[in-house]
This record gives structure tokens, sequence and C-alpha cells, in this order.
């Protein structure tokens, strides 16, 4: 491994790092209740509200992206981050609308899985009493968060590389 190709590594590994970090942040304490309810709504209602939260990650990723870069004297350049940040929103914002994201688990053959823990699937988590009982842990929430790392994993390559 040449120092070059150590360095690309180095600089992928610190930058994948602080966007999974930022992202936790950006998706969970950052995205409002109104736009985590509304952003999968059809119309300008939904597009909106998925908008503002893309805003509000990106601004959280580059927030937690400049110290790291800076501390660490990592040698990245504007257009590998404006590069790797912008496909990281425009595939969060894609996947985020909900509909995109199901239709995709469908056509790959996880149409039943991206339902399991919802109401919808025939083995829903329920209380003592038989009646649905809420959960985090979604089919869809695994799917969606799992198509978010892989494109963070992309942005900090692009980073590292461009």
């Amino acid at each position: 491994m040449t120092d070059s190709t150590a360095l690309a590594a180095a600089v992928f590994a610190a930058v994948f790092i602080a966007l999974y970090i930022a992202h936790s942040v950006g998706d969970h304490w950052v995205q409002t209740s109104c736009q985590a309810a509304t952003k999968g709504q059809p119309g300008w209602t939904g597009r909106l509200a998925c908008g503002r939260h893309i805003l509000g990650l990106t601004i959280t990723k580059a927030i937690v992206l400049t110290p790291v870069l800076l501390v660490l004297n990592l040698p990245v350049t504007v257009l590998g981050v404006t590069v790797g940040l912008t496909l990281d929103a425009a595939s969060h914002y894609w996947a985020d609308r909900r509909t995109t994201l199901r239709r995709l688990a469908h056509h790959c053959g996880k149409g039943e899985f991206y339902f399991l823990g919802m109401p919808d699937h025939p083995a829903h988590p329920t209380t003592a009493e038989g009646t649905y009982a809420p959960t985090l842990g979604t089919g869809a929430y695994a799917l969606d968060q799992s198509w978010h790392i892989l494109w963070l994993g992309i942005a900090a390559l692009l980073i590292a590389a461009l």
C-alpha cells in the first residue's frame, strides 16, 4: 500500500465516521416531529417537509464534518465535499419520500420485510389485549437506515477521492 493510498483510506474512514455520527443526530435529533410525520405525504406538503428535513440534515453533516476535516488536517477539496454531501442529500430525499423506498423494497423481494413491525404485517407486534403495539423496530426503518448508510459510504468515498 502506498502512502497516498493509505492517506485516502484514512480520509475515507474519518469522513465516513463523521457523516455517520451526523446522520444519526440529524435524522433523530434535528428532524422535527412534523417533518417526520409529513415528509412522505403526497404533493407539496410532503415535498417541502422532506426538503426541510434534508436541509437540516445536510447542515448537521457539514457542522460535524468541518472540525474533523480541520483538526485532522484532511486533504479534501471543496468539490469533493460538495459532490459528496449533495449526492447524499439527494439519495436521502429520494428514500424519505417513502413511496420510492417501498417500491424498491417490493421490487427487490423485500416487500414483506418492509412492513415487518407495522399494523399491516400479519405478524405485527401486539399488546396483551391483542391490539397493535407500536414499535421503533420496523422493516421500513431498517431498510431506510441501511439505504442511508450505503450512501454515506459513497459520499465519504467521493469526498476522499475527488
